[in-house]
Formats: C-alpha cells, sequence, structure tokens
C-alpha cells in the first residue's frame, strides 16, 4: 500500500494530507490525556516491530505479495489514537529514511495506511467482540478478523480516492475490484499476523493490551506477569530479527497496489522519488556489495531509528501531572 508520488493528482495529495494531519494532531492530544507510563515501551517496540514487520512481503497469489499494514494491531494493543500515530511513524519513517512511499504522497499513505486501518479497524474489531466468547481466545479471534477487514477498508479508501483523483484513464470500478480482491487475500495474511502478535501480548502482559481492558485476569491466560523491562527486551529482540533475518525471505514480486497500478495501467503515473539516492533508499545499505548484509543492516538500523522516534514521541506528549504536595 505504499504509493509513490504521481499516482494521485495533487489537489487529491493536498486534501488527504489535510485530513490526515488534523486527524493525527488530534490523536495527539487525545493520546496525551491518558497514556500511561507503561505504555511508551509498547509504543516504541510496537512501532519497531510494524516497521520491521513491514520488510517481509509474502505470496498471496501468482505474481503478486502483501506485507502487514499493522493499524488494527496497533490500535488493538494501544487503543485507536495511540495506533494511528504508531503506524504513522512508521510511514514517515519509510519515506524519508528509505524513500519507501513518496514524499507528496504521505498524506495519503498515512490515511491509507495508519489512520483508517487503525481505526476502521478497531470499530471491527468491537463488533466482532460482540459475538465472540469474552475470553483470551475471542480477543485473538477479534484481532485476526478486524485486521483482515482493516486492509480491505484500506483498498477501499484508496479506490475512493482515485475516483476523485485518478492521474490515467482508469475507471474507478476496476481500480475498486482490483484492489478489494487482492487485499482481501494479503488481509488474510494480516490477519494471522496480528492475532499471534495480540495472543503473544496477552500472554506475558495482558495488562497491555488495550482492546481486552474489559475481561477481568480470570478470563484471560492464567500466566504471571512478564516484567516490563524483560517484555521491552524481548519485543526488541523480536523486532531485529524481523528486520535482519525474516526480511531476507521476502518475496521480490510487485505487491498488491503495485500489482493493481501494472494490471489496469496506471503504474506509469509512479514519478520517482526526491529521495532514491539516500543510504538506505530501497531497504539496502549504500556501499554494501554483500545483498544480504545490506539488508540486514537496513533493516536493524530501520527499527533501532523507529523505536527511538516512537518512544521518543510518546515520552514527549505524555502528560506530566503536577506533584502532590507532600502531606503534613
Amino acid at each position: 500500500m505504499h504509493a509513490p508520488d504521481g499516482f494521485l493528482n495533487a489537489g487529491t495529495a493536498v486534501a488527504t494530507g489535510a485530513v490526515s494531519v488534523g486527524t493525527i494532531g488530534v490523536a495527539l492530544r487525545q493520546t496525551r490525556e491518558v497514556l500511561k507510563e507503561k505504555q511508551i515501551p509498547l509504543a516504541g517496540i510496537a512501532a519497531a516491530f510494524i516497521f520491521a514487520a513491514q520488510m517481509f512481503n509474502f505470496p498471496v497469489a501468482a505474481g503478486t505479495t502483501g506485507h502487514l499494514l499493522g493499524g488494527a494491531l496497533a490500535a488493538i494493543l494501544l487503543g485507536p489514537h495511540m495506533g494511528s500515530i504508531v503506524v504513522t511513524i512508521v510511514v514517515v519513517v519509510q519515506a524519508l529514511v528509505f524513500a519507501d512511499g513518496g514524499l507528496s504522497a504521505l498524506g495519503y499513505n498515512v490515511l491509507n495506511m495508519a489512520i483508517v486501518p487503525a481505526y476502521g479497524g478497531y470499530a471491527l474489531y468491537r463488533l466482532f467482540r460482540r459475538v465472540v466468547p469474552k475470553t483470551g481466545g475471542g480477543v485473538v479471534t477479534a484481532t485476526g478478523l478486524a485486521a483482515l477487514g482493516s486492509v480491505v477498508l484500506s483498498a477501499m479508501a484508496f479506490s475512493i480516492q482515485w475516483l476523485f483523483g485518478a492521474t490515467a484513464p482508469v475507471s474507478f470500478a476496476e481500480v475498486f475490484t482490483a484492489m478489494v480482491g487482492v487485499h482481501f487475500l494479503i488481509g488474510i495474511g494480516e490477519g494471522v499476523i496480528s492475532a499471534m502478535a495480540v495472543g503473544a501480548v496477552l500472554a506475558s502482559r495482558a495488562d497491555l493490551v488495550y482492546g481486552a481492558s474489559d475481561l477481568d485476569r480470570a478470563q484471560l491466560a492464567d500466566s504471571r506477569k512478564v516484567p516490563i523491562r524483560t517484555f521491552a527486551i524481548v519485543g526488541l529482540l523480536a523486532a531485529l530479527f524481523f528486520g535482519a533475518v525474516v526480511s531476507q525471505f521476502a518475496v521480490d514480486n510487485p505487491d498488491g497496489l503495485e500489482r493493481v497500478a501494472i494490471d489496469t495501467g496506471f503504474v506509469e503515473s509512479e514519478e520517482d522519488h526526491a529521495l532514491g539516492n539516500s543510504i538506505f533508499a530501497d531497504y539496502a545499505t549504500e556501499g554494501l556489495e554483500n545483498e544480504s548484509l545490506s539488508l540486514a543492516i537496513a533493516g536493524i538500523s530501520g527499527t533501532l531509528i523507529t523505536l527511538a522516534v516512537g518512544w521518543g514521541i510518546f515520552a514527549a506528549v505524555r502528560e506530566r501531572k503536577p506533584k502532590q504536595p507532600a502531606s503534613v
């Protein structure tokens, strides 16, 4: 879903940019009011993990791949406001450091990859929670279904933007049908990865899962709470493993949006990235001929950069309550 510059016209880029900036601004204010100290490490780890997991493209059909979006996952772990911010951080880092997703396309990439999947995915999650058992297993099931649906919502969002901002003579109906069809398949992978991630957090720190806050401890897995420092270290190691190792097995075929652009004929609208010569462009390390090492260093660097940015932003926006005067 990383759209390059040129897929949508300038007016649509400006309009979606305004919507994205406004929405994330509101999300930051809402997050400031409710953010707890123990959530800051999880937010940073979530951003790092989603960045690293997005480096792994898995096959979904002949010649087509998909990767994690992570909006629904982040929203279920942290709440939709924080979740949208987490994925926005990922999308911005990818565009500025790795030349993945255009600069003028940031507005609709943030809208389609962060805002729609986080808020739309969380709405679907609450809907599914009404019909699944009120247990940890029910949370995991609802997560998988909501994550799948969030990818379809993202594909629909781009299709609607195409209706108003098309840069090629391809009909809305053709783009909509192709986008929804291929991204439903990608959504299956999204659902599996998201369900596994939420299940892992539930098993170790159920108190950190925003979407399971309505369940009491008896309704969740009976496990001893992992210390937050241990949780953060293990989460970071998992993200680094994805960025350095799992990414080596990514399938080098077009992702869903690129495949639709090729098949329907608007791929020629793509413009070169302004930062295409940066040191980590295309997730390779400039100057290294060994492809595996080049990819690993880029993956580790991106994971750590995203972690630092995410942790720093949430630490900065956390509301500092005034200290209570000592009693006498």
